[in-house]
């Protein structure tokens, strides 16, 4: 690994030089790993170790170190095209150090020669020469406790490290078959992460700048798209968050696949959402789909064809996970509710409900009710009579019938973007404001007047309301009538509106500071 002796090099010793034995390495930084850490723990490890070295980081410089006494340095040689990195040593000094041996440690630095070079330096006369603030090198000490462990085999390194008093940690594989190296990654549930040099990784830490990781929550009618920065106190800042309908679930009720155009818009958007991450310096993307490939008698293929143009591989979560994480999101944001709660969240292909009383959930499932689904169904993208209206309703009602006879909450929660519309629409948003929709409350009046207001519109007449996203013109009249009759089965006239949902809660579950 490029931060380690893993390489055969020769040591300048009496000794005869050994052949130099270049690797394929993968890294990524994090302060847990999840599905990694786990299988990990399972294994065996086939060696411990620590040690305290001593990195010389400059701008552009290459892999420069002490460690067991020994100046090291090894120089990128190669990237391939799944970002694998192939470092080269070619240098394992004993000191003193040779004038000319210096010089070479400082064209690897990428630094200006200093006049007045000294015939040889001692180890700590070496540090000493740059550990001044116009060297142009950070002269940083490093203390790592390294795990190992063999998988597909490859050498795959858990290491926690701390560096001027911060802490970290970094899991990396390497072999000399970047192919193995590969496998390897994916088997360890390791590839939403992002591969990252040690050098960078190193620099992050001793500057202080904080994790940041996003999330894509790929919905049968819109992708959401989450970028949040871990903060010292273990909260959460938002950096983006947005949502783009590409309407994945286009024909799916009729068809039961996923159409090309479909699939072409959905992974144009998904492309773009994690270009924008790694622009962001996001540590790890999480993907995960819903409804719409749960149902979709060709997921595996879009699937497939997603991480072939993206990059990303998508994981899709059972409608029972996507309630909980939804239940753990709100909660996080509004705070436990006195009594007992229940959150939903409609999508465009289903829709999930948890009941909970405070942070403890009682209950969750999904059924599939969805806008895009019943908007297909009924024609609701376009203004329709009283009577068809009524006709979806019922229909609805139907698929919602795991909620009779239930004893009504004492608070319900919705959110979706469903919900949040209608609550912008309610609140008359010519550009959509989170801190004006989270904790919105929203009666059944309101919703009685925007199932008419879109009843007698088209699509294009519905996009002129004040505050309704425009792509969702066509699935909003459904998605009111989901959830006025879920409120009607529910025997509440009135609900509270969380502008959170799937991506937050997966957010903090995944990469959260809680265990």
């Amino acid at each position: 690994m490029a931060d380690e002796t893993l390489e055969t090099v020769a040591v300048r010793t009496a000794g005869t030089p050994a052949p130099i034995v270049l690797r394929w390495e993968w890294r990524s930084f994090a302060h847990k790993f999840g599905e990694a850490d786990e299988r990990l723990a399972k294994l065996t490890p086939s060696a411990t170790t620590d040690s305290d070295e001593v990195y010389f980081l400059s701008a552009h410089g290459q892999n420069v170190k002490i460690r067991d006494a020994l100046m090291d340095v090894k120089v990128l040689r190669e990237v391939n095209r799944d970002g694998l990195q192939q470092w080269a040593p070619v240098m394992k000094s004993e000191f003193p150090l040779s004038a000319i041996d210096a010089v070479k440690v400082i064209d690897a630095l990428d630094v200006p020669v200093k006049a007045g070079l000294r015939e040889s330096y001692g180890m700590q006369a070496f540090i000493d020469a740059f550990n001044r603030a116009d060297s142009g090198v950070r002269v940083v000490e490093v203390h790592k406790r390294r795990v190992r462990y063999t998988v597909e085999d490859c050498m795959a390194e858990l290491s926690e490290i701390t560096a001027n008093g911060r802490s970290t940690r970094t899991v990396a594989v390497e072999s000399v078959d970047p192919e193995a190296v590969m496998r390897a990654v994916n088997s360890l549930g390791l590839t939403g992460y992002i591969n990252t040099s040690y050098l960078k990784g190193l620099s992050d830490l001793i500057e202080g700048i904080p994790e940041r990781y996003a999330v894509i929550d790929v919905g049968t009618n819109s992708i959401k798209f989450h970028v949040g920065e871990l903060r010292g106190d273990g909260t959460w800042t938002a950096i983006a968050d947005r949502a783009e309908l590409t309407r994945l679930g286009e024909g799916l009720a009729k068809t039961r696949r996923i159409s090309d155009t479909a699939l072409d818009r959905t992974a144009s958007a998904i492309a773009g959402m994690a270009a924008e991450a790694k622009r962001e310096g996001v540590r790890a993307i999480a993907v995960v789909g819903t409804a719409g490939l749960r149902t979709a008698s060709n997921a595996a293929e879009v699937v497939s064809a997603i991480r072939e143009r993206t990059g990303v591989g998508v994981e899709v979560i059972s409608g029972d996970e996507e309630a909980r994480l939804a239940y753990l999101a709100t909660i996080a944001a509004l705070g436990p509710a006195a009594g007992k709660t229940v959150v939903f969240d409609t999508g465009g292909g289903s829709s999930q409900f948890t009941f909970g009383t405070g942070k403890h959930v009682h209950e969750r499932f999904s059924v599939d009710v969805g806008a895009a689904r019943y908007s297909e169904q009924f024609g609701l993208d376009r203004a329709v009579s009283l009577d068809t209206v009524h006709q979806a309703m019922e229909a609805i009602s139907g698929g919602l019938a795991r909620l009779d006879g239930r004893e009504p909450p004492a608070t319900l929660i919705g959110m979706g973007g469903g919900v949040t519309n209608i609550t912008a629409v309610a609140k008359g948003l010519a550009k959509y404001d989170p801190a004006v929709v989270q904790g919105a409350v929203i009666d059944a009046q309101e919703v009685d007047r925007q199932v008419e207001l879109y009843r007698s519109r088209d699509a294009e007449g519905r996009r002129t309301i004040v505050g309704l996203q425009p792509k969702r013109a066509e699935v909003i009249l459904a998605g009111a009538c989901i959830v006025r009759t879920l409120m009607q089965k529910l025997g509440k006239d009135r609900l509270t509106v969380s502008d959170r949902g799937l991506r937050h809660g997966l957010l903090a579950e995944r990469f959260g500071d809680q265990a």
